[in-house]
Parts: C-alpha cells; structure tokens; sequence
C-alpha cells in the first residue's frame, strides 16, 4: 500500500513541477530560474514538513506528501543536466551562481522551514495542554 501513496503524491508533484516550470520565463543570462525555484521551495517545504508531520501526520501521510510528492516535485537530475549545459556552453559564471545559489539557499531554507516547523509544533503544544 505505501507505493500507492508514493505514486499518487509523486503524480501530483510532477505535475505541479511541470505546470511552474512552463508558467515561468527564463532569465536571458541562461539561469535556469524554473528549476531553481522549484527546488528551493522545495526545500523550505521539505524542512517545514517533516517535523510538523512526525508530530500530526501518520507515517503513510508522510510517504504521500513528502517522499512521493515532494520527490516529483523537486529534482536534482535536472539541476544536475542544467549546470551541464551551462558548462558547455561556457557560462561558468552563471553555473557556479546557480550551484552556489541552490547550495547556500536550499540548505537555509530547509533549516528555516525546520525551525518555524519547530516553534509551530512548541505554540501548539502549549495551546493544547
């Protein structure tokens, strides 16, 4: 049963992916703003997520949104084949912004998202009590 619930949120997040992906422009420098996007929200959402749901979600839940839905939705073998092209095409400048950027912003955000999920989880553990 647990596949079931990886493959119905990672449905929805490949599509929520694709849907962001063509809905915004790209920079006229190469940037790939699309995917960037995408993953950093990713990444707040992901570090925001898991806390909240290991207190008030069942394990399946957490199969459902944050393996198989935020798995889709954000990926790292597109970031992976972007700097690739951006190599190639010699734009070294915009790919070392763009693995700088996602490192430094992805990581902060993830944290960021942990600990506002932490003092979320605190507030309404004293508001329940």
């Amino acid at each position: 049963m647990n596949y079931i619930y990886i493959l119905v949120g990672g449905f929805f997040g490949a599509i929520l992916r694709y849907i962001i992906g063509t809905s915004i422009h790209p920079l006229s420098n190469g940037f790939p703003i699309q995917t960037f996007l995408i993953n950093i929200v990713g990444c707040f959402f992901l570090g925001f997520f898991l806390p909240m749901a290991k207190v008030h979600l069942k394990p399946e839940h957490t199969l459902l949104i944050g393996t198989g839905f935020t798995g889709a939705f954000t990926t790292f073998s597109t970031f992976a084949l972007e700097n690739e092209a951006l190599i190639d095409e010699k734009k070294f400048l915009v790919s070392f912004a763009y693995i700088l950027f996602s490192l430094v912003i992805g990581i902060s955000l993830a944290y960021v998202g942990f600990k506002t999920a932490e003092k979320f989880n605190k507030v309404k553990g004293e508001t329940s009590s």
